[in-house]
């Protein structure tokens, strides 16, 4: 079952400074953009008046283009009417099933799920798992998940590395891109650190980031029109068990180069039904949504624009990921002439021709 189209046109919006999704204030002068706060709004005004003028001179042509208003827009904003969920939308058709791509079997024989997973990554090649699985899910998907992709000892080894890490304190909340804001803490719950890999102590980690570069190397030049020639630093993320979570958002909502978003869970024993913690995807155009459980040794991938809306629902024990994000080589490129490199802080330039980790 589709969706109507208005609540289509919904589900394509979001705050154009962070990317959240719910809650949102309507731009009162060109009517089209959309802000979870006047702050951010305020924020971009800088960048939104350019477009905001050229609206402004079809829909409002007794206002004066060129006065900038208070508050980054002339009116205050208008609520916008409260988005229906998939569920709502459609009782009958709530959740994606989840199908096993097992490596040598095509996923594009799936006809009707959203994502897929693969299992026994420790029995395949990473060139395997990527051209036989994680390519083809992501061109038909946007989404794949990979479990036991290191395998359980060299996992322990990654959840000993993180939780060394976060006993010495350098976790810190969890911020929007680019940007500091007092409404973070309404928006998502995490604490957060940056690796780059070659810290003391954090030996699996870097482990983990050359597996994931070594797999997207495989998949280079066959993800999409993507050419994938760089990524962030690995951030950390610890979400301590108080019912915090992140609330529905786009990861690249402005265009900064991030093309692909690769989260490695770390959780034993992780149950849904009593813990929480799902990452739930809101495909774009699509009546049902995707729920990820925050397994152990499990992979996922997704694209990092607004294909993929998702949110992290309240986790009520310690849950634990690292998540690393790549960035498209073109994108990447326009994305700094626009000084839109809030990510780019994080940046690490990533030689695809070598499986090594790159310096």
């Amino acid at each position: 079952m589709e969706k109507p189209q208005s609540e289509l046109e919904r589900d394509r919006q979001y705050c154009e400074l962070c990317g959240k999704m719910e809650n949102l204030l309507k731009c009162g002068r060109c009517r089209s953009s959309f802000y979870c706060s006047k702050e951010h709004q305020k924020q971009h005004w800088k960048k939104h008046k350019l477009i905001c003028k050229e609206a402004d001179k079809t829909q409002l042509p007794a206002q004066k283009p060129g006065q900038a208003p208070q508050s980054g827009d002339n009116k205050a904003p208008e609520k916008c009417r409260e988005k229906k969920s998939p569920e709502q939308a459609d009782s009958a058709n709530t959740s994606t099933n989840t199908k096993a791509c097992k490596v040598g079997e095509k996923a594009g024989n799936d006809r009707s799920n959203s994502t897929a997973t693969s299992n026994g990554q420790s029995s395949s090649s990473p060139q395997k798992l990527a051209l036989e699985c994680i390519v083809p899910c992501m061109n038909k998907h946007g989404i794949c998940v990979v479990d036991d992709f290191l395998g359980a000892e060299t996992g322990l080894g990654v959840l000993e590395n993180v939780k060394a890490l976060y006993k010495t304190g350098r976790f810190t909340d969890g911020q929007l891109v680019s940007q500091k804001s007092d409404s973070t803490k309404d928006i998502r719950g995490d604490k957060i650190t940056w690796i780059e890999g070659k810290e003391p102590g954090c030996e699996r980690i870097q482990f983990l980031m050359n597996r994931m570069d070594d797999l997207i190397r495989h998949c280079n030049g066959k993800l999409g029109n993507y050419t994938i020639n760089g990524r962030t630093k690995a951030m950390v993320a610890c979400y301590p068990g108080n019912g915090t979570g992140y609330v529905r958002h786009v990861d690249n909502p402005n265009g900064d180069g991030r093309c692909v978003t690769c989260i490695y869970y770390l959780n034993r024993d992780w149950n849904a039904k009593e813990h929480g913690g799902l990452l739930r995807i809101f495909p774009e155009g699509k009546a049902q949504f995707a729920d990820i459980e925050p397994k152990f040794d499990r992979l996922l991938l997704f694209w990092s624009d607004r294909r993929n809306p998702h949110e992290v629902q309240p986790a009520y024990a310690t849950r634990y990921a690292i998540t690393v994000w790549y960035f498209d080589a073109d994108e990447r490129a326009r994305a700094k002439e626009k000084y839109l490199t809030g990510a780019g802080d994080k940046g690490v330039k990533v030689d695809l021709n070598k499986s090594s980790d790159p310096s």
